[in-house]
């Protein structure tokens, strides 16, 4: 297999990997949703900023460390899973009627570029790509890691933009049919909210048994 074969193979199970539903994806639609476009967007550059730290520790071999360490993976899932229910708590909060008038302020451009650097890094689906998968597409023979490790971000940023700028869009779109019924918006925030808490509820309880 030569190396660009490697790296398609890479692509192709990041590609299954992320189109997976979960909660980079939830909370993106939430932020399209109630949000915009434009806070849809910065909620995916903070997804994919979160991903560089991913890539860091895969390189770095803290992965592997994590991997021998189930109690402090395990705890640092609780720790992600806590933090994912404040997000989903707080956007079940701050639903509301979507109007068209001017743009859903729920939350600064900061603090939604913030909240999603944290819940990529907080990302329970993360960790298991960066321990299970990341770590076997490192070849001696294909250069330094270094470099390596750059491209597979640089394949994971691209392969991100295009999969959650296309959620975006979409909810986009959608908001265009909330015009006729914008109470919809406000079951919309609430259904991606409790969607956020109960999968953070999943994820502590699977932990928590296993600490």
């Amino acid at each position: 297999m030569d190396y660009l074969e490697h790296l398609w193979l890479f692509f192709v199970i990041l590609f299954g990997v992320i189109v997976m539903p979960g909660m980079d994806m939830a909370y993106i639609l939430g932020s399209a949703l109630t949000g915009g476009i434009r806070m849809g967007f910065i909620a995916v550059a903070g997804i994919v900023a979160g991903a560089a730290y991913h890539v860091t520790i895969g390189t770095l071999g803290i992965g592997t460390v994590l991997k021998l360490m189930p109690s402090v993976f395990n705890l640092m899932l609780l720790t992600g899973s806590i933090y994912i229910a404040w997000i989903g708590w707080s956007i079940l909060k701050h639903a509301e009627p979507i109007h068209f008038n001017t743009e859903s302020q729920v939350q600064t451009p900061r603090a939604t570029f913030r909240r999603g650097v944290l819940t990529n890094m907080l990302n329970p689906k993360a960790y298991l790509f960066t321990l299970a998968v990341f770590p076997q597409f490192f070849r001696p023979e294909y250069g330094s890691l270094a470099t390596q490790a750059l491209i597979m971000w640089m394949i994971i940023a691209v392969t991100q933009l295009a999969v959650y700028g296309s959620v975006v869009l979409a909810a986009q779109g959608v908001r265009g049919w909330f015009a006729i019924k914008p109470n919809t918006g406000l079951i919309i925030g609430r259904v991606v909210g409790i969607m956020l808490m109960l999968s953070a509820a999943w994820t502590a309880v699977s932990s928590w048994r296993k600490l």
